[in-house]
């Protein structure tokens, strides 16, 4: 009789949680960024996990139909495949109680709010308003950063 072990009953490992703003999705699939080839490399070798909500959804439909991005003839329907195959949807999160991360940009709170609900590892901007909270942020384990800046080990700054 052979020594066999029960299959495990634990799940597996979470890959780590990223959220992306628009300006790093329009990065990624619209301008091709080369900054975001590390970032995109992670995500299809499923070594992390971006997460997003409706409400990003919507604002990078709208993002696209500004007149000031149309000439770079941005593929819209790509860009929203590439969202709705890569990105796990969420729930739209409640607006933090921490005063001290609320964004200068309403628009951009819901990127806040998604990242510290989750614990994401990271939130990967080149926004200001967000940028301004990555110092206050970081105790909650949300790296704040600009894709340039991404890496899939923590960032120590």
């Amino acid at each position: 009789m052979t020594d066999q072990h029960p299959p495990s009953l634990t799940a597996p490992p979470q890959l780590p949680l990223l959220v992306l703003d628009t300006n790093a999705v329009l990065d990624a699939w619209v301008f091709k960024n080369p900054c975001m080839a590390p970032l995109l490399q992670a995500l299809q070798q499923q070594e992390v996990q971006w997460i997003a909500s409706p409400a990003m959804r919507q604002e990078l439909v709208h993002t696209l139909c500004l007149p000031l991005l149309q000439r770079w003839e941005p593929n819209a329907v790509a860009v929203l495949a590439q969202f709705d195959r890569w990105a796990a949807m969420q729930a739209e999160p409640p607006r933090t109680t921490l005063r001290s991360l609320w964004c200068s940009d309403n628009d951009d709170q819901v990127f806040m709010d998604l990242a510290l609900l989750q614990h994401a590892r990271w939130l990967v901007t080149q926004d200001r308003a967000l940028l301004r909270l990555a110092r206050k942020a970081r105790p909650f384990g949300v790296q704040v950063l600009p894709p340039q800046r991404w890496q899939l080990q923590p960032v120590l700054a």
